[in-house]
This record gives structure tokens, C-alpha cells and sequence, in this order.
């Protein structure tokens, strides 16, 4: 896949493309659903099919003061835009003075002129220009005007409810990792480095591999069934190793931070200094403070018997 910094930047030859605009933090299943329509659409027509978004977060710009955590990191968003078979990204730089354009404007002399596509894919909820006073109504007026076909991809939902990145950012907050997993269509999963850390899982015979992650999100305190993958050349490899995780800042020693620490059940090895894929399957339950840890240890055992259990329907 092609990466453009900016449309201006972008050559004549995606003209005439089949695109789609919008955020795609966390590329939910309704992300999945306008990604599909856009690569079937262009396949269909025989051109190139893209996605135009933003950096920063058009909500990191114009609300500063209610700072949206990412679901995803820039190195995740193009790997799934990539394997959800689309031809070219374009990260448009999004500063006060852009979002101060009119709808018209940024459609004619940003979206027209630039990319030239001969159709554009939209959820129902996108909204565009200043004050976000555009809408799928108004791109649909406006767009065939500007020899663009519009087409308004109908809202997905997920246990009667709509799904957004906004709803995933909440049941992450609450550590409902699997109703997230079914928003997004897979377990959220985080990447980051394995760091040094004080080996006193090692000692208690849970050696873990502790986690610096790249993601500004991570799910709520406690502790979960999940899979780890090691990173290669930006994307996970191998098969998924299952794993007992620990989110929280270890109240029974020192608390302090928090941390993402997993235990890779039935895998002996060093994975210090690797990158990791860390997913969420399942909540086991609430991080909690030990009298010791000897108690520690045995609830350990026990979470890892129970991850064993929840991760093997899914072959974990």
C-alpha cells in the first residue's frame, strides 16, 4: 500500500479512485464494513481505491482540552488498511486553520483537486468542514457536482447499538474486552517493547514478559486471557502464544505505575529487548491486593488454569 504525507503530495495517478474519509481510530467493524464496500467498488471498476485521514485526531485539535486516546497506533492503522486490501493512505495534516474551511472548500479544492476520485464512501455519521457542518446529506449534494458519486455506508451494529471508536474507548475503560472484541472484530490488541523488570514474577515461578506499550490505551485494571505474538518487519508473527495477563500497578508489592505484564502459559524463553502483540480476549477478574506471595502465587495458578479454559475454543 502507497502512503501519501498530505494530498498534495498525491500524483495524477489515483485519479479517478474510488475513496473513503474519515478517522478509523481503532478500525471497528464498521470501519471494516466502508473498507470492504471501497475495495469491492474499485475491483468492480478496475481503479485505485484509498483512504484520506487525519493526524492529528480532528478532536486533539479542536477540544485540546478532552484529549482522545487512541485506539490505535499509526503503525497498526496501516497495516489494517493494508490488509483490508486497499491500494493508497493519505495522512492529511489536520491544524486550526484546515478545520476552519468550508465544507464546500475542502471538498472542491482539497478532495476534487488533489484526488480527483470518481466515488466516495462515507459512514452515515461523517460530518466534514467547519464546525462540522457538512454531512453525508451534504457530500451527497455536493459531491456529484464536483464529478464525484456518493455512496452512504448504512451504520453498524453490535447488540442492537451502534458501534463507534467512542463505545470501544468505554468497554476498554471497563475492561470488557469482549464485547470490544466484538466491535472491532477481533481482541484489541496493543504493541510495545519488552522491558526490564524487577524478575519477581520469575520468582514466584510466573516469569512475565513486561510491556511498554507504544498504545495510549489499555484496558482496565485486572487481569486477562489473551494471546502474544512477536512483531517482525511491523507486523505479528508466528502463531499466537496463549498468555495470563496483569494490568495494574502490582498492589501486593510496591504499587506504582501501571504496568502490562504477561505470563506466556506453557512457553519458556527470553523475549527481552523483543516486540510484542499483546491481545485482550477475555476478563478473568479485578486486580486485587495479596497478604503475600505465596497467595499471590496460588491465584496466579489459578488465573492461568482459568485462561487456559477461556482460550480454548479459539485454539489458544
Amino acid at each position: 500500500m502507497r502512503t501519501y504525507e498530505g494530498s498534495a503530495a498525491v500524483g495524477e495517478g489515483v485519479r479517478g479512485c474510488v475513496l473513503t474519509i474519515g478517522n478509523f481510530d481503532g478500525l471497528h467493524v464498521g470501519h471494516a464494513a466502508l473498507l470492504r464496500a471501497v475495495r469491492e467498488r474499485g475491483r468492480e471498476l478496475g481503479v485505485a481505491t484509498g483512504v484520506y485521514t487525519f493526524d492529528p485526531h480532528p478532536r486533539r485539535v479542536l477540544t485540546p482540552e478532552r484529549p482522545v486516546p487512541l485506539l490505535m497506533t499509526w503503525d497498526q492503522l496501516l497495516l489494517g488498511v493494508g490488509e483490508a486490501g486497499i491500494d493508497f493512505l493519505v495522512r492529511e495534516a489536520f491544524t486550526q486553520e484546515f478545520a476552519a474551511q468550508s465544507a464546500e472548500t475542502f471538498l472542491g479544492q482539497v478532495i476534487r483537486e488533489h484526488l480527483g476520485p470518481a466515488e466516495l464512501f462515507v459512514g452515515r455519521d461523517f460530518h466534514f468542514g467547519k464546525g462540522a457542518s457538512g454531512s453525508g446529506e451534504t457530500l451527497g449534494r455536493i459531491g456529484p457536482t464536483l464529478g464525484m458519486r456518493v455512496t452512504i455506508i448504512p451504520q453498524v451494529r453490535v447488540d442492537g447499538r451502534d458501534v463507534s471508536s467512542t463505545r470501544v474507548r468505554e468497554l476498554l475503560r471497563r475492561g470488557e474486552v469482549e464485547e470490544a472484541a466484538s466491535c472491532l472484530g477481533q481482541p484489541y490488541t496493543i504493541w510495545g517493547m519488552v522491558v526490564e523488570g524487577d524478575r519477581r514474577g520469575r520468582t514466584l515461578g510466573f516469569p512475565t514478559a513486561n510491556l511498554e506499550p507504544d498504545n495510549e490505551l489499555i484496558p482496565a485494571n485486572g487481569v486477562y486471557a489473551g494471546t502474544v505474538q512477536v512483531l517482525e518487519g511491523g507486523r505479528p508473527a508466528g502463531a499466537p502464544l496463549a498468555a495470563v495477563t496483569n494490568v495494574g500497578t502490582r498492589p501486593t508489592f510496591e504499587p506504582g505505575r501501571v504496568l502490562a505484564e504477561a505470563h506466556l502459559l506453557d512457553w519458556d524463553g527470553d523475549l527481552y529487548g523483543r516486540r510484542l502483540a499483546l491481545s485482550f480476549h477475555a476478563r478473568i477478574r479485578a486486580e486485587q491486593r495479596f497478604d503475600g506471595p505465596d497467595q499471590l502465587a496460588a491465584q496466579i495458578r489459578r488465573d492461568a488454569e482459568q485462561a487456559r479454559v477461556l482460550l480454548a475454543p479459539a485454539g489458544g
